[in-house]
């Protein structure tokens, strides 16, 4: 299947695994961390928002990194990244559970993990065949997903079978930071030099990407919210363990494993345009639900029904992928698609951060309820922008 995908004389294989393992050890980190901040480090939901701004503020100031790694290659700083994200996870495994030690070490891996990210739609991209790029996109996600699934999965077999016995965070966090480090041992194999075109800038603003960059706003709000107080409404408000919320994560994670593919095959058939447009609908009925099932079902049933709507939240986010095919379409050159797309990281985080940064207090303030109303006006304000794209036509009108 991969080889109908990918080019053969490309490395492929080597980024597929890291991705694979890399979301292994992610997963580990992942499903503890909110019941690790709430019941451990005791973050209020002010709290979990400063926290989360620090763990944004690597996307924002992505752009200025990559700056500095201009003439790395793809693949080089795709290996950076681990050695960061290591650096970080490292640190949450030694140092004692201050808000302030813990927000730290969260920055640090985010920081490496958002420079990975900034690389593996890239990579993907430029590792693909011609017209395979929505699937390259797909099984990219795919892979790291499987890799989440596991760690997830792990997570919450060892929080059943030890609940209460001892305190498990520490050593989650020592078995994921030996994951990372295996992850980057593998990414070594990675020994292909992405092209690089010396007349791009190295901070790739351009009209022609306008669209995209707005849209990557839209999308960086609305998936804030989910990304941060979905989990965490359940464990302060619902009470839900690092069980409950692992076994959550991987069926959200098999779930997008699932449709990632499938997405990806949507995209290259329908285009990207559909796929950004008809996501909203599920959306909204997600919001509501996640924000009013309290007030609408007993406290037991308004719980399942949010874990529901927070898989359906992590399908319908799949579709994000196809502003990436946007880009490739109106760019000239694979630099210019890595250059444009780690842009849109920072763009997208520009917002996110400021989300971060006020969401718990509009949650302590106003109600969780609030939150959730604001995320489906971001989404609804995402499609309808999305509606007005035609990557010929935005090639010529922003020139």
């Amino acid at each position: 299947m991969t080889s109908r995908i990918f080019k053969s004389d490309s490395k492929y294989k080597s980024f597929i695994l890291s991705l694979a393992v890399f979301g292994l050890a992610y997963g580990l980190y992942k499903a503890v961390l909110d019941n690790y901040l709430a019941e451990i480090v005791s973050m209020t939901q002010f709290d979990r928002g400063v926290s989360e701004f620090f763990r944004e503020l690597p996307g924002f100031m992505l752009v200025f990194v990559l700056a500095l790694l201009y003439e790395f290659s793809a693949e080089k700083i795709f290996k950076a990244g681990a050695v960061i994200m290591l650096a970080g996870m490292a640190m949450q495994s030694v140092i004692p559970a201050s808000r302030f030690l813990v927000t730290c070490a969260v920055f640090i891996y985010s920081l490496g993990e958002h420079m990975q990210y900034g690389m593996r739609s890239t990579l993907a991209l430029e590792y693909a065949k011609s017209g395979r790029g929505g699937a390259a996109l797909g099984l990219q996600n795919s892979a790291y997903q499987f890799g989440t699934l596991a760690g997830y999965i792990v997570v919450a077999i060892v929080f059943g079978l030890m609940a209460g016995k001892m305190n498990l965070y520490r050593p989650v966090f020592i078995v994921s930071s030996a994951i990372t480090a295996l992850g980057f041992l593998i990414a070594l194999k990675m020994t292909a030099q992405s092209k690089h075109e010396h007349t791009v800038t190295r901070f790739y603003f351009r009209r022609k990407y306008f669209k995209f960059y707005m849209l990557e706003i839209f999308y960086g709000a609305r998936k804030q919210i989910f990304f941060t107080f979905g989990p965490y409404l359940l464990v302060l408000f619902y009470g839900a363990g690092a069980m409950s919320i692992s076994i959550l994560f991987a069926v959200s994670a098999i779930a997008t494993f699932i449709f990632s593919p499938v997405v990806g095959r949507i995209i290259d058939r329908y285009g990207y345009k559909i796929v950004m447009v008809m996501d909203t609908l599920i959306l909204v009925i997600v919001c509501f639900f996640y924000g009013f099932a309290h007030h609408i079902f007993p406290k037991d049933i308004a719980f399942l029904v949010c874990c529901v709507n927070y898989i359906l939240d992590a399908v319908i986010s799949l579709a994000s992928m196809a502003s990436n095919v946007y880009v490739q379409d109106l760019s000239d050159s694979p630099e210019e698609v890595k250059a444009t797309i780690a842009t849109g990281v920072s763009v997208n985080h520009l917002i996110t951060i400021l989300i971060a940064l006020f969401g718990g207090w509009i949650w302590q303030v106003m109600g969780i309820e609030t939150l959730f109303v604001m995320s489906a006006i971001f989404g609804l304000l995402n499609s309808a922008y999305a509606a007005t794209i035609d990557a010929e036509n935005d090639r010529r009108a922003f020139v």
